[in-house]
């Protein structure tokens, strides 16, 4: 395959893609050190079962519990709807990948492996996307609790997906010309400069609720979880 000569116009994209990290990187920055400077306060009754757990064991298991489809009852019932969030947040990771390995690591994306498993990651996310926007549509609850920002946010995600699949086709020899990863570049980097302001961010405020509430219910004696 012979080699890609990337235009001025993607190089100047690849620069502007670069700076839209450094300033999600600055604002991410100041959210967390806002975070932390609150003190967290303590539970003042008595440990609850501390032969079984603590604090320390119950912030561990609420962390992964979003790798624990059993430990939740909407998630055990509804395996189907998990396995749809996670290959919709693993087609995040491939989408994140490729934006930057397609300046950093071209080649590396070339492998026929590597272009598969980022194909389908995209692929599948972007399908994805599509139910949930009907979803949130179509249920009367779910439009109920749904902002502008929601509405946005899934539709401008899904979109990203299917650029994303155009672009991995473009890295791999298969459209030509730069124009599908310029606007691909774009988009990523209008949704660096959007997160930190959008609900999206909510995934930089998991570890933070997830270990609070993780350390009060050891301490209490409920996490982990019993089974019955």
């Amino acid at each position: 395959m012979p080699a890609h000569e990337p235009s001025a116009l993607l190089h100047a994209t690849e620069i502007v893609h670069w700076i839209a990290l450094a300033v999600m990187a600055v604002v991410y920055t100041m959210r967390i050190r806002w975070l932390l400077s609150f003190r967290a306060t303590r539970d003042r009754q008595a440990p609850g079962n501390p032969a079984r757990t603590n604090a320390k064991r119950g912030a561990l298991y609420s962390l992964a519990n979003v790798m624990m489809p059993w430990a939740m009852e909407s998630t055990r019932k509804g395996f189907l709807f998990y396995l749809t969030f996670v290959l919709f947040h693993l087609g995040v990771v491939a989408g994140i990948s490729l934006a930057f390995l397609s300046t950093l690591a071209r080649p590396f994306l070339q492998i026929p492996a590597v272009a598969a498993v980022t194909l389908g990651l995209l692929a599948a996310a972007f399908a994805i996307g599509l139910y949930r926007m009907v979803r949130r549509v179509a249920r009367p609850v779910m439009r109920l609790i749904s902002t502008p920002d929601d509405y946005f946010s899934v539709t401008l995600l899904t979109g990203w997906f299917f650029l994303g699949v155009l672009a991995e086709l473009n890295v791999i020899g298969r459209l030509p010309g730069d124009g599908v990863m310029v606007a691909y570049l774009l988009l990523t980097s209008f949704f660096l400069l959007y997160v930190p302001f959008s609900k999206i961010s909510h995934y930089l405020y998991y570890p933070f609720t997830r270990t609070w509430l993780g350390r009060t219910m050891g301490h209490r004696g409920t996490f982990p979880l019993v089974k019955g």
